[in-house]
This record gives structure tokens, C-alpha cells and sequence, in this order.
């Protein structure tokens, strides 16, 4: 009968450095119990590895003085040379012309080193070299300008461009021409989010009814709760669609009503308008303008429009200027909190676009149709 030849078990070194590092822990014992291997190969290990570390320690020990010793030498050897190209300096020359030497040769030479061979002191040469570098006052206003351009353009989240933050400095008291702050933000590197296409989502092949278009692309309002502009939006995350459906009040340009779903169906519109209508305190007779998308058409929004007296508008069909202004945020919103994020999970994309639209669209981004104030701000200063 013939013995059967036992297997030699290898380990890796990440295994090793896992074992004794979960010996250390639980102890060696608990260890080679729970990884089934024997206390003794763990003992060879860690001697192993104490032998490496300590081979290791001297060889760092060595390089370490072996480069200082060659820094020294590099330090004797410059020392050396200094003498030869500035040795000139020491025959009577005043110490502006010494001074002037250490700043050409900075960055061949140690500035201490060469203070002593030409025997200024380097707390001399920094003060003179500080006062060569004072800006003029020109230069200073410009730099606290710059300072505050970019402060503006960073609060925004690089979504401002010159118009905006011109305005934003005339409120606060500092008053420029627009070439000023373009000329700032062109010196400073500062471009503004710019945008590119984005995919259409009105879905009007049905055979549902439609209403007539009230708006006929006037966008103006005299007071609020007029007229009102909906439309929905396509969000991309890593799990797939993210849709969402606003209600914006064509008088301050204010989102008052919005709604975010995975699914692309009427309760998603109807939950922003429902939200615009308990915004508002619910007002009568406003003009609900959308697209003939199948969500605006169904029976629950066209209840809901019915139920509390409001008055349906719609788009002619194929025509994206009849609701120019949903889409001008769209665009605005995709370009400004979307296209440069990293891109995101569902939740994630909810949270950014919620601060997006309550927080820097509502409060605090200046829209040029009102005279480059936030809509918040717009309802404030106009209306009693």
C-alpha cells in the first residue's frame, strides 16, 4: 500500500502580513486556530519580518546620511562658486548691486549662502527685496477687484458671468464698467459654465384633447399669479432616469412648483402644480401654460386645472418658443448644476437639484429679464 504524498501549503505575502497583523490582535494562538495553520508558522513569519524591517531601518539609516553627506559637498562646492561669478561685488560696490545679484542667481545659488560670500544679511536683502515688489496703488485697487470678482463668481458656483457680477458689485457698493469685469475674469482664468444640447421630452402623439394657446409667447405679467409656464426634464443619474416637472410664475421668473420621479407619468406634473397651487395660497383663474406633452393632457391634470379654477394653455405643436421660458431654466439649471458635476446616483441628483432651484435659483442667481435680480428678491422689491 502506497502513502499519499502531503500536499505543501504556500501563502502570500498579503496573506502573511494579514495573519500576523490579525495575530496581533487576537493573539497567536486565536490566530492559528482561526486560519487553520500552525502557531509555529506564525512565529517564523513575524521573526521574518522584524528581520526585513530592521535590514530596512539601517539601509534608510545609511542613505539618509549618505545624502547628507553629498548635500554638504554640494553646499562646500557652492560656496565655492559664488566667489567666482560675484566676487566682483566686494570691490566697493554698494549693496543694492549685491542685492540685485542674489535675486538673478536665486535660483542657482542658496540665498543664505550667497548673503555671506558677499557679506550682506539676508533680513537686509528680503526688505529690499519687498519694497522692489510693492505694488502700485493702481495695481492693488486691481488686485482687491480681482479678489472680489472671484469671490462673487466662486459663491455663485462658477454659473456668473460678467453681467451678473457687475450687478452683484453695484448692490454692494462698487460700482464697474462690464469691460472691467470681463478684463478681470479673463486675467483670473474665470469662464462661466457654458452649455450644450440637451434631450427633448414632450411626448404629444396621442389623442388626447388640447388646449388652446393663451400665452402666444408673451411672457411678460403684471403681479403674480397670473400666468404660470410648466414643462418637464430629463435628468441622467448611474441608475438610470431621474424626471423632473416645474411650475414657474412668468412674473419673477420663480420656480414655485416642482416635482422629481422615476416614472414620466401625470402624477409626476400634477405634484408640482399641486405644490405651486399650496405655494401660492391657491389663487383663482391663473393661466397654466405647458406643452401638449400626454401628462398635461391626461384627465388627473385636466381635474386638477378644473377643480381649482385655473386656466389651461398649451403649445402649438412642435414649437419649443411657446414655453421658452421653462426651457430657458432647463437649460440653465442642466449648465449650471448638472452638465460639470460627476455624475450621480438618483438620490444624490434629487438633493443637488432641490438646492439648485430653493436655494441658488429662487434666492440667489440675478436673471437678466429682471433687471439682474433673484426672484425672491424681484417679489420683494415689487410687490406690496
Amino acid at each position: 500500500m502506497t502513502s499519499q504524498k502531503k500536499i505543501r501549503k504556500t501563502y502570500s505575502v498579503e496573506f502573511k502580513e494579514e495573519a500576523l497583523k490579525l495575530a496581533a490582535k487576537v493573539g497567536v494562538a486565536q490566530a492559528a486556530r482561526e486560519l487553520s495553520i500552525y502557531e509555529s508558522q506564525l512565529y517564523a513569519w513575524r521573526s521574518s519580518a522584524q528581520k526585513k524591517a530592521s535590514t530596512s531601518e539601517r539601509e534608510s539609516s545609511l542613505a539618509t546620511e549618505n545624502a547628507k553627506l553629498k548635500r554638504q559637498l554640494a553646499e562646500q562646492a557652492e560656496e565655492l562658486e559664488i566667489p567666482k561669478k560675484g566676487g566682483h561685488l566686494l570691490r566697493e560696490k554698494p549693496k543694492v548691486a549685491r542685492f540685485e545679484f542674489i535675486k538673478d542667481n536665486h535660483g542657482s545659488f542658496s540665498i543664505v549662502r550667497m548673503t555671506r560670500a558677499l557679506s550682506v544679511s539676508p533680513s537686509g536683502y528680503y526688505s529690499w527685496l519687498k519694497a522692489c515688489q510693492q505694488p502700485s496703488k493702481r495695481k492693488q485697487a486691481q488686485q482687491v477687484r480681482d479678489e472680489k470678482v472671484r469671490h462673487i463668481f466662486d459663491d455663485s458656483k462658477e454659473r456668473d458671468g460678467a453681467r451678473r457680477i457687475q450687478a452683484e458689485l453695484e448692490e454692494q457698493g462698487h460700482r464697474h464698467d462690464i469691460k472691467t469685469i470681463a478684463n478681470s475674469m479673463e486675467r483670473q482664468g474665470l469662464v462661466a459654465k457654458a452649455g450644450r444640447k440637451f434631450k427633448v421630452t414632450t411626448d404629444s402623439k396621442h389623442s388626447l384633447p388640447v388646449a388652446p394657446n393663451l400665452l402666444e409667447q408673451n411672457f411678460t405679467s403684471d403681479k403674480p399669479n397670473q400666468k404660470w409656464a410648466g414643462d418637464i426634464t430629463y435628468l441622467m443619474t448611474s441608475e438610470g432616469w431621474l424626471y423632473l416637472a416645474v411650475i414657474i410664475d412668468l412674473y419673477s421668473r420663480s420656480v414655485i412648483g416642482w416635482s422629481m420621479s422615476t416614472r414620466m407619468t401625470s402624477t409626476l406634473v400634477c405634484d408640482a402644480l399641486q405644490m405651486a397651487l399650496w405655494r401660492r395660497g391657491k389663487p383663482k383663474n391663473v393661466i397654466v401654460h405647458s406643452d401638449r406633452g400626454s401628462q398635461y393632457c391626461s384627465h388627473a391634470y385636466r381635474d386638477l386645472i378644473k377643480k381649482n379654477c385655473l386656466i389651461q394653455s398649451m403649445s402649438r405643436k412642435g414649437n419649443c418658443w411657446d414655453n421658452a421660458c421653462v426651457e430657458s431654466f432647463f437649460h440653465s439649471m442642466k449648465v449650471e448644476a448638472v452638465q460639470y458635476e460627476p455624475i450621480m446616483n438618483r438620490e444624490t441628483m434629487r438633493q443637488h437639484i432641490f438646492e439648485y432651484i430653493e436655494i441658488d435659483y429662487n434666492k440667489k442667481r440675478r436673471h437678466s429679464a429682471l433687471g439682474y435680480l433673484s426672484p425672491e428678491r424681484f417679489e420683494q422689491l415689487n410687490v406690496a
